[in-house]
This record gives structure tokens, C-alpha cells and sequence, in this order.
């Protein structure tokens, strides 16, 4: 049976750029089952984390083709898929693009499921919304942080 999954996503960054972080949580639609994922780095921006929680959440799922519902507050990563323009940045090789490697990493992972994305928005109370938040928060503020590799010797120069 192909469940249905929904994926609820945050990002966070302190002084965008700065210390930033992401949260995830993962819910089995009709199960009790719930998992929650997130992470820290040194120096990223708030773009970058709301995409790299919308990624992590795809990469975390077992099984191919699954049907997904990602639920986010971020306009940037809802509209770039459901406007379509992120087919068209990738058309274009990404030129003048911020986040291509997010972006690339993305669609691999995008196009093994049925994603459809729902905008929400943020700090209004929605419990699971509030959740990542806290989670994105708390990832940033961890002692020790991972290294955006790609925004550290690229990105930070787009």
C-alpha cells in the first residue's frame, strides 16, 4: 500500500547569512508514526535552510514513489516548484540562480515521488509549522555546527 506521507519543513538563519539550521517532521498519514530530523551550520541563509529541510524530508523516505504533502512557510521553495520556475532555472543551467546545488539535489530526489506542496503561513499557531521552527532554532543555535561547504567557497559570492 502507498501511504501517503507529509513532510512539514522550516529554516532558519541568524543574520541571513549567519548560524542557520532547518527542522523536519515526517507524519505516516493514518499512522502514528513520526519522525523529526534537523541540522546546524556555521554559516548559511534562510533560503538555503528552507530548501535543504524540503530535501532532507524526500532523501529520509525508504521507499520510491511515495505520495507526498510538503507543508511549508517558505514562499521561496512553494512557488519556484508549484510556478514551475525551478524546471525553467534548470532549463537554463541555473544561470544567475541562487542555490543550484540545492536546487539540482532537489529534483533528483523530487522526481522518485509524487510531491505536491501546500504554503502555510508561519508563527500562526500551526503545531507542526511550530515544531520545525523550534527545531530549526534550536539546530542553529547547537555548539557545534555542520559547514555549508557550497555557501562558505561559492554561494556566499552569488
Amino acid at each position: 500500500m502507498n501511504h501517503e506521507v507529509h513532510i512539514y519543513t522550516d529554516g532558519a538563519a541568524k543574520g541571513n547569512p549567519g548560524n542557520g539550521g532547518y527542522g523536519v517532521v515526517m507524519e505516516l498519514v493514518g499512522t502514528p508514526h513520526k519522525k523529526e530530523f534537523y541540522e546546524g551550520f556555521r554559516l548559511t541563509t534562510n533560503n538555503r535552510m528552507e530548501l535543504l529541510a524540503v530535501i532532507v524530508g524526500l532523501e529520509k523516505l525508504k521507499n520510491p514513489n511515495m505520495k507526498v504533502l510538503v507543508i511549508s512557510d517558505s514562499k521561496y521553495v512553494v512557488d519556484s516548484v508549484e510556478k514551475k520556475w525551478v524546471f525553467g532555472w534548470e532549463k537554463k543551467g541555473y544561470t544567475g540562480k541562487k542555490n543550484p546545488d540545492l536546487w539540482k539535489r532537489f529534483l533528483i530526489v523530487y522526481r522518485k515521488h509524487q510531491v505536491n506542496f501546500k504554503w502555510i503561513k508561519g508563527h500562526n499557531n500551526h503545531p507542526q509549522n511550530e515544531r520545525c521552527d523550534q527545531l530549526a532554532v534550536m539546530a542553529s543555535l547547537q555548539p557545534k555546527l555542520s559547514v555549508d561547504v557550497y555557501y562558505e567557497t561559492i554561494g556566499s559570492k552569488e
